[in-house]
């Protein structure tokens, strides 16, 4: 009985995240397919190859991610050396569960557990995934400025002006929130038991309570011995790996220009560049499973302002197909590969992690 609660219960977020995602890029082709799209596709010649180096490009984008888990596993753990390829895998696992839940966030729990399996301690995977964080947090702030500015001009549609700075708003403040507790980890944990110990009385489960409770403190002080040692004792390889950082970003964000040259349209490499940047933003608030339907509409809200609406909903579909689709695929493959399991699997490692 509890193998079927527990499979029924990731087959929630996985039919949510699918059936949004679906729904949200049927209404986009609904409202954008007309006899111009039709007669453009017929006659312009597409360029099939742009479209395979879109993929190509994916998986290079996983490759540096591996890449830089693996700079930070060998910097925090000397003794232990994970191979490129080992690294490498543990992010293709990672893709499934975080593309089926809010903020990415399923994926994280899944790349402690086997950076674990793969000789670190739990303290270290747990710096390791927390540093990739912080680096991606530092690098996002400082893109977002330059994006704004050279979208300022675009941006005249009253919801998505709204949707935009609704994300930017929570953007901020969980930068704010990061350092603080950064930088105030006793205060932090003191805030965090008081709300804890308030909600206790609403909880049927004292026990689970106090356990989270407990959780909390160790949390906040894991968070804080390993981002001073990346920021402290480890300057150097958090460097290496902010340069890896920006290779790994930059290279992701090649895929929407390839897909426009894969339909004859121009590459529009910096007004893609920042709608990247603005994108992430939106699909990194904790909404719904994967961001599915708020990614596709983003996506197509901000591609709006440089790419016809005939070749709009045809667009969204290819980016979408790259970047969420494959990578669904390729960690489901993987995820089994490793564990045999895909269902019953990600419900373990995530409650592992919780307890």
């Amino acid at each position: 009985m509890e193998i079927v609660k527990k499979q029924k219960t990731i087959k929630i977020p996985i039919i949510i995240s699918l059936a949004l995602s679906i729904s949200i890029i049927v209404v986009i082709l609904y409202f954008t397919l007309d006899a111009q799209t039709i007669t453009y596709l017929t006659t312009t010649t597409i360029r099939y190859e742009f479209f395979l180096a879109a993929i190509a490009i994916e998986f290079v984008y996983w490759i540096l991610w591996g890449l830089r888990i693996k700079i930070l596993s060998d910097a925090i753990e000397t003794s232990t050396k994970i191979g490129l390829w080992e690294s490498t895998k543990i992010v293709f696992a990672n893709l499934f569960l975080a593309n089926i839940t809010p903020s990415m966030a399923g994926g994280e729990p899944v790349r402690i557990y086997l950076l674990n399996k793969n000789g670190l301690s739990t303290g270290s995977a747990t710096a390791v995934v927390l540093g990739e964080r912080l680096i991606d947090a530092i690098f996002l702030v400082l893109c977002f400025p330059f994006a704004f500015l050279i979208l300022r001009n675009y941006i005249d549609i009253g919801p998505l002006q709204t949707a935009i700075s609704i994300a930017v708003a929570v953007f901020i403040i969980a930068i704010i929130i990061f350092f603080y507790v950064l930088l105030q980890p006793e205060k932090t944990k003191k805030f965090l038991t008081f709300i804890g110990k308030k909600l206790e009385r609403f909880s049927k489960n004292k026990k689970r309570t106090e356990m989270t409770i407990e959780r909390i403190g160790t949390e906040v002080d894991n968070f804080h011995s390993s981002m001073l040692f990346f920021l402290r004792d480890e300057k150097k390889t958090f460097f290496i790996a902010s340069l890896v950082t920006v290779l790994f970003w930059v290279t992701g964000w090649l895929v929407p220009p390839l897909l426009l040259m894969g339909l004859g349209l121009g590459p529009h490499l910096i007004e893609s560049t920042a709608s990247q940047v603005l994108l992430i933003i939106v699909v990194m608030m904790p909404t719904t499973p994967g961001s599915a339907g708020i990614s596709e509409g983003g996506t197509a809200a901000l591609y709006s302002l440089f790419v016809s609406s005939s070749l709009l909903g045809v667009f969204v579909l290819l980016f979408r197909f790259v970047t969420y689709y494959l990578g669904l695929i390729v960690g489901a493959i993987f995820q089994y590969r490793i564990f045999k399991s895909v269902v019953s699997f990600s419900l373990d490692v995530v409650k592992r992690h919780e307890e």
